[in-house]
């Protein structure tokens, strides 16, 4: 049985270390240089209300609360190096001091009354920006429990003449709920829109390791299959040689040996090198590939594990001569080799990898036997932050997968790179969430490239394809250039 509600894994090879998720991303600066904003804000805030709007402040208490805004800072810039990153523990206690330094500074003001109460909406986008949702919760409640308090209790403002300044009850309250709200939906939208950010940046940051891999080994791949199209010729001329000597050296037993193992040895060096070249194909023959092939090479890791790959064209050209001949770009194997691992994982017993060309387009389509994609999930396909929460009876099932498209993600990146269009439905309608073995009722997913100029295909060349290119030492992958 398969898992329909959480087709979607999460690479493992693409995960990031645990050392990696306690992120430090709130710059230590960046909170200084805002809480001196506020306390230069506060002192002219006081000297306006003062001498401009003639009302009486306790200095005394407002000399305090500025001036513990900034022996904090003084402390924090003499305890951490200047450019030092906070972590969230640290950065949400700076976060609710200064929640509860302008907390007591509207105290001393008014209370609501002042309509400088809004800024304490400011603390509470900055954890929902920076931090996790847990931090924001704890920030956005402070601020919440702040404002009511004061809202209660606090010293009013007075004029000169000792003139209460009070607004409505009415308004007073108005402005507790615009608060309170504020708090909440700048937080969640905030929140919101930042975790998808972050969540983006990691998909795309893993879609950029997978493609470098796969960059990678078809670069070193190209490396061994250059040797051993080099190495073949003298090879083959060291087995006629040794095979020509054990002919020759019939009455000398040692001597014989000895020639016989020198061919052995040249059938072990092709060996290797072909085992070692196998992917490998960037000489300048293999720069592109028969579409069919390039299909293949992409199943292959898959091919035993458990399923059966079915490969089939389904063009009515079926002149090998009219075959497509595509590019064997990274990006293609790789999110092809994402979309048939993801068939693979969650097929019953086959999976269905349908070729097709016309004279326009170029089409795959993948299609399992599963349990097929969750009817509202397939309009989130290509999301890396799919999540959603599992149905009782599918507890403890694919344990190994955390619920997230970024396989998906990345291999819908990778081809859309190329000019491909990705489209994903089920095999069965209605969804029933059932699997038939040796049906096409499962998931689908087709990808279309158009035969245009600048796509996937490889048009003939006139006149050969030229020599290969000599690799030079800054083209070996690893190799540091700088």
């Amino acid at each position: 049985m398969t898992d329909s509600n959480s087709r979607f894994p999460t690479q493992q090879m693409l995960q990031p270390a645990p050392e990696v998720l306690q992120r430090r991303w709130v710059l230590l600066r960046t909170l200084v240089a805002l809480r001196w904003a506020a306390v230069f804000g506060q002192i002219a805030a006081i000297v306006v209300s003062i001498y401009v709007f003639s009302l009486q402040i306790n200095l005394g208490l407002a000399a305090v609360a500025i001036g513990l805004a900034a022996i904090a800072n003084l402390v924090s810039l003499s305890v951490f190096p200047k450019n030092a990153r906070l972590d969230e523990r640290q950065a949400t206690w700076m976060l609710l001091f200064d929640t509860l330094q302008l907390a007591f500074m509207v105290f001393l003001t008014g209370g609501l009354h002042n309509p400088f109460i809004v800024l304490i909406v400011a603390p509470v986008t900055v954890a929902a920006t920076a931090l996790s949702t847990r931090a924001t919760v704890i920030v956005g409640s402070v601020a919440i429990a702040a404002t009511t308090a004061v809202a209660d209790v606090n010293i009013p403002l007075h004029t000169r003449s000792g003139e209460t300044v009070l607004m409505p009850d009415l308004f007073v309250f108005g402005i507790w709920v615009a608060v309170v709200t504020s708090i909440g939906f700048v937080g969640i939208y905030t929140r919101r829109i930042s975790s998808e950010v972050q969540s983006m940046s990691e998909a795309l940051q893993a879609t950029q390791m997978a493609l470098s891999r796969e960059q990678k080994l078809t670069d070193l791949g190209g490396v061994i299959a250059a040797a051993a199209h080099e190495l073949g010729t003298p090879l083959a001329t060291i087995k006629l040689v040794a095979t020509e000597l054990v002919d020759e050296l019939d009455g000398n037993t040692d001597l014989r040996d000895d020639a016989a193992l020198i061919g052995q040895q040249a059938d072990r060096c092709r060996d290797i090198l072909q085992s070692m070249g196998r992917a490998g194909k960037d000489d300048m023959l293999m720069k592109s590939a028969p579409l069919v092939t390039l299909v293949e090479e992409a199943a292959e890791p898959h091919a035993d594990r458990g399923k059966i790959l079915e490969i089939s064209v389904m063009s009515e050209l079926i002149d090998p001569s009219d075959e497509p001949i595509v590019a064997r770009r990274p990006e293609i194997i790789h999110g092809l080799r994402n979309l048939i691992q993801n068939a693979v994982d969650y097929a019953t017993t086959t999976v269905w990898i349908e070729i097709d060309w016309t004279k326009d387009e170029i089409k795959l389509r993948i299609i399992d036997d599963g349990r097929g994609y969750a009817p509202q999930l397939i309009g989130w396909i290509g999301d890396p932050s799919i999540r959603r929460k599992k149905p009782l009876q599918d507890k403890g099932q694919r344990r190994e997968y955390k619920g997230m498209g970024l396989g998906l993600f990345i291999a819908k990146t990778l081809l859309e790179r190329t000019g491909a269009q990705l489209s994903f439905a089920n095999g069965t309608e209605p969804y029933t969430g059932r699997p038939h073995p040796r049906e096409k009722s499962g998931a689908i997913a087709q990808v279309v490239w158009p035969r245009d100029t600048g796509g996937i295909e490889q048009k003939p060349t006139k006149g050969g394809l030229g020599e290969n290119v000599q690799f030079g030492l800054s083209d070996l992958p690893g190799e540091n250039t700088g």
